[in-house]
């Protein structure tokens, strides 16, 4: 049995964050794609995919999460809710507030645009066993954890962290 150096351990390290930085690199530009299909802007993708997982939220919530400042927001809003991705509510338990719910129906207009990558992330996840698949998408969630401290950090502000997955 081979043992692991320290500069292996730091090569291997490397080569992680090398590729996790491509990948981040061509997730955005997908994104950017798919925005440009739908004619959105990369902040208002952003935003909307936001509501999609965490939502209905405020206003002010929402732009807490995408660490944006509420008249920044605004401007998002009124461009997602002109093209029927979202709709603001008043919130049932107080009248007085407002909530951003994205309209589902949309939904499979947007997926449609990612089926390709879909279906390429399915025939990769083929290739690994189930005990391959927790432990990667263990250390996802560990990266966008530690992704959300460094948000908060820069931004010298709370940062709602993301529920804990099992």
């Amino acid at each position: 049995m081979t043992s692991v150096t320290p500069a292996d351990r730091r090569r291997a390290t490397v080569t992680l964050r090398e590729a996790l930085r491509e990948l981040s690199l061509q997730l955005s530009l997908l994104n950017r794609q798919v925005g440009a299909h739908l004619e959105l802007k990369d902040v208002d993708l952003d935003c909307l995919d936001l509501v999609n997982a965490h939502g209905p939220l405020t206003p002010s919530a929402l732009a807490r999460r995408a660490g944006l400042h509420p008249a920044t927001l605004t401007g998002i809003l009124d461009r997602l809710e002109r093209g029927g991705w979202v709709v603001r509510e008043r919130d049932p338990q107080d009248r007085r507030a407002v909530q951003v719910r994205a309209v589902r129906e949309r939904n499979a207009e947007l997926l449609g645009l990612f089926a390709g990558m879909n279906a390429s992330l399915d025939q990769i996840c083929g290739g690994y066993e189930q005990a391959e698949l927790e432990l990667l998408a263990g250390f996802l969630r560990r990266t966008a954890d530690a992704g959300i401290e460094a948000v908060k950090e820069l931004a010298g502000e709370e940062t709602p962290r993301r529920p804990k997955s099992r």
